[in-house]
């Protein structure tokens, strides 16, 4: 029986555009996802669209829509943007979706209100609205929120709130004991350090005079739930907790929730507590990638440096776009991008490194196909000798650490490898020379690019489609065969060299 494999991205707030930050979370998961489903494992990949709250409400009143249409209106691009980079997720969970998610923020509250874990108390706080959340002072920098550079609102008002306080000890003990593995350390340090800040009870409702745009507390109209608390909730409505379904018996706990830096707080705090007090069972861990930043800034719209996802994959195509925020940086730190750090990236390693190599022997093969003959390859080939055997093993054990850049790292070492070694036979000359040899060694070369694509499959899936199709007329999913012929099709550049400092 298959290994089953849950995995999550945050949900995308739609009060903007899809910016280049999820797009990168998006392509992280996915990666997961299909090496996960190559291996054999019952995947589920969820991704979706958090679609509450005041800031929301506020950009549909600016956009002259409905709240519901706005929300329908930016969901149709987060669902475009994970089509366009080929993104495979299982299902797409929005929180306006009544009969999904409703009923579980609904069934959750209930039970929480029952064991006398959701109060309702006057409270006089911070708001930043651009994170939808009351801050603290000690979060506050230079009495700003870091993340959106402006001073919270001061806010007085009569909530519901969740006794968050009751369950930290507990969750301190779950994060400390790595219950919840949190990639990558520093980040579990982070939350602890939260926790040891004297963290009081949360906030859970909005009265809905303030806040219109949301699900109504269960009870009590005059209230709606907090976006924070229902948000989270996604994670187990999606897979239908609310019904016991068998999709949720299946996939929860989660394998893994993929965020980025400044939702930790909730993640590791706040949902493992929610979770203890529904008496469900805690995902099993959480990773927490970085930010883009543009030379070194973080990108905004008063900097003039925010980059559409969509403008970069319509340029260079999805794989390209894939590749360049994989490869330059780890998951779990800040990933610069400037148009001529990528255009650089893109000639040297995609145009000269593997579209080079792939280009190299399949039009050499092609050209000397009255030599070759039938030549076919053998599935063992692919696996068998010492060299594949060792880049194999190292290459899973950077997937199941999430270390993407390693794994690719070495992908692009053994692309490297095989040019020098065309460069040392002189391929091109043997065909003349000494057809033996030539057919020994384009054999070789031919099961290299063979097992190139295959690696490269969970991260450039378009790309390793290409390959396959080119050398045998036909995708390949699986390594589930003995043989197959070679039979070289049209060869095209995967990645067509791109003029240096044009723009965007």
């Amino acid at each position: 029986m298959p290994n089953k494999f849950y995995i999550t991205t945050s949900l995308m707030y739609i009060n903007s555009e899809p910016h280049l930050g999820f797009a990168w979370e998006l392509v992280q998961a996915d990666v997961s996802a299909r090496y996960r489903r190559l291996k054999g494992d019952d995947v589920f990949f969820l991704t979706g669209a958090d679609e509450y709250g005041k800031k929301i409400f506020e950009a549909a009143k600016k956009a002259g829509l409905d709240p519901q249409d706005f929300a329908n209106q930016n969901s149709l691009k987060i669902k475009r943007l994970a089509e366009v980079l080929s993104i495979s997720n299982d299902f797409f969970i929005r929180t306006t979706d009544k009969e999904r998610h409703w009923p579980t923020v609904e069934k959750i509250w209930g039970i929480l209100k029952e064991k006398g874990d959701i109060y309702k108390k006057e409270y006089e706080g911070l708001y930043c609205v651009g994170c939808e959340a009351f801050k603290t002072n000690r979060e506050l920098e230079d009495g700003k929120c870091p993340y959106h550079l402006k001073e919270p609102e001061i806010i007085k008002e009569e909530n519901y709130f969740f006794k968050l306080s009751k369950y930290l000890d507990d969750v301190k003990k779950i994060l400390q004991e790595d219950k919840i593995k949190i990639y990558p350390e520093n980040r579990r340090q982070e939350a602890l350090n939260m926790i040891d800040s004297k963290m009081g009870d949360l906030s859970v409702s909005r009265p809905s005079e303030q806040v219109s745009w949301g699900i109504p507390v269960p009870g009590d109209k005059s209230q709606n739930v907090y976006v924070w608390f229902e948000a989270l909730l996604n994670y187990i409505s999606a897979i239908g907790y609310a019904e016991n379904t068998d999709n949720f018996k299946k996939y929860w706990p989660a394998d893994t929730h993929l965020i980025g830096k400044d939702i930790l707080k909730f993640h590791a705090i706040v949902w493992p507590a929610v979770l203890l007090a529904a008496g469900i069972e805690l995902p099993k861990s959480i990773l927490v990638h970085g930010f883009i930043t543009s030379a070194g800034q973080k990108m905004s719209k008063s900097l003039d440096n925010v980059v559409s996802p969509f403008e970069i994959i319509t340029k260079y195509g999805a794989d390209a776009f894939r590749y360049y925020f994989l490869a330059e940086a780890s998951m779990f730190s800040d990933v610069d991008f400037t148009k001529e750090k990528f255009d650089a990236k893109y000639n040297a390693d995609l145009a000269g490194g593997l579209g080079n190599l792939v280009n190299r022997v399949l039009m050499i093969a092609k050209k000397n196909e009255s030599i070759l003959g039938n030549t076919v390859i053998n599935v063992q080939d692919l696996f068998g000798d010492e060299n594949k055997k060792k880049i194999q093993k190292e290459y899973d054990i950077y997937m199941e650490n999430y270390e993407l850049e390693k794994a690719l790292g070495l992908i692009w070492q053994f692309v490297s490898e095989n040019d020098r070694q065309i460069e040392k036979i002189k391929l091109w000359e043997l065909p003349k020379k000494d057809q033996d040899k030539f057919i020994s060694e384009i054999s070789v070369l031919i099961k290299n690019v063979v097992f190139i694509a295959w690696l490269i499959k969970p991260f450039l899936p378009t790309t390793s489609d290409k390959i396959f199709e080119v050398i045998f007329e036909e995708k390949i999913d699986d390594m589930n065969w003995k043989e197959k012929k070679i039979k070289i099709g049209e060869i095209k550049q995967l990645f067509p060299r791109v003029e240096l400092n044009k723009a965007i």
